[in-house]
């Protein structure tokens, strides 16, 4: 029996397996990766490595072992069927009779595009009778501190989100919820809305980096169409830029600023407060 992870030398899937190595034994772990090289770290600290990949069905194949919990970290290929590289792992679990498998989902408050393949994915899993966790993620501090270089070139946070609020946290924080999910009891059909304990916006973040940085940085609300148009410029595919600017008209509508309390209560601890992550962000 294992802890297995996909996507694991990805952002949050290192996070994972970081925080599972605190917790269970090396050989107790295994990592799904698509380039073993990428893991040779992961592999010197004793992890199990399988090389798969959601694209290539066949590779997921006697990889699972019956009684393990898998953690389906959801693919960021926007452009290769999303749900179908899912239910490739959804259906080799299935097929092995692993004890749990939890799905890093979007918020069920979010209507932009983005959550269209979770929800979509969402309802693969519970067709599949596994024994399932929903952890539905919000959104991650990182997805705007490791994104500093334009804002600091420019003293301005861009953004068409208007006077939205987000309740987000650090990808470390979803790592603890994800990691107390796989190595405790009681989760088994349970959906967590995971998200920050303190909701904040762009103006209060740009106040922030200009405290941090000492610079007049300001916040320039701007339209969906207009933030489509400079993220398409800075080399951003179109089809995902959209998807973005949908998720800033959600944040508009609030629908990320919910909060819950299931991310602080699983992860046993207070989620990681923006400042600290811009700081930690500024410190390279």
């Amino acid at each position: 029996m294992s802890i297995v992870v996909t996507g694991a030398t990805g952002h949050l899937g290192r996070h994972v397996v970081d925080q599972l190595l605190e917790k269970t034994p090396a050989e107790q772990i295994t990592a799904v990766v698509r380039d073993e090289a990428k893991a040779a770290g992961l592999a010197a600290r004793g992890v199990r490595l399988a090389v798969a990949d959601y694209n290539t069905p066949e590779t997921f194949d006697g990889l699972f072992s019956a009684g393990d919990k898998v953690l389906l970290i959801s693919g960021n290929e926007f452009d290769k069927g999303r749900v179908q590289q899912h239910r490739v792992v959804i259906d080799a679990a299935r097929a092995a009779g692993v004890s749990l498998l939890a799905y890093t989902s979007a918020p069920g408050s979010l209507t932009a595009a983005l959550a269209d393949d979770h929800r979509a994915t969402e309802e693969v899993l519970l067709a599949s009778g596994l024994p399932y966790t929903l952890l539905r993620n919000g959104w991650y501090h990182e997805n705007y501190t490791e994104n500093l270089a334009p804002v600091l070139e420019h003293n301005a946070v861009v953004q068409a989100a208007g006077e939205g609020r987000i309740a987000s946290a650090s990808r470390a924080d979803y790592a603890a919820a994800a990691v107390a999910v796989l190595t405790g009891e009681g989760h088994e059909n349970k959906t967590y809305e995971l998200s920050g304990d303190e909701a904040w916006g762009f103006a209060e973040y740009a106040a922030e980096l200009s405290r941090q940085t000492g610079k007049e940085i300001a916040y320039h609300p701007v339209s969906p169409e207009a933030f489509t148009g400079i993220l398409t410029g800075a080399g951003l595919p179109k089809v995902f830029a959209g998807i973005l600017a949908g998720v800033d008209t959600s944040i508009e509508k609030g629908e990320l600023a919910v909060t819950t309390g299931d991310l602080s209560r699983l992860a046993g601890r207070p989620t990681t407060p923006i400042a600290e992550s811009v700081a930690a962000a500024l410190k390279g």
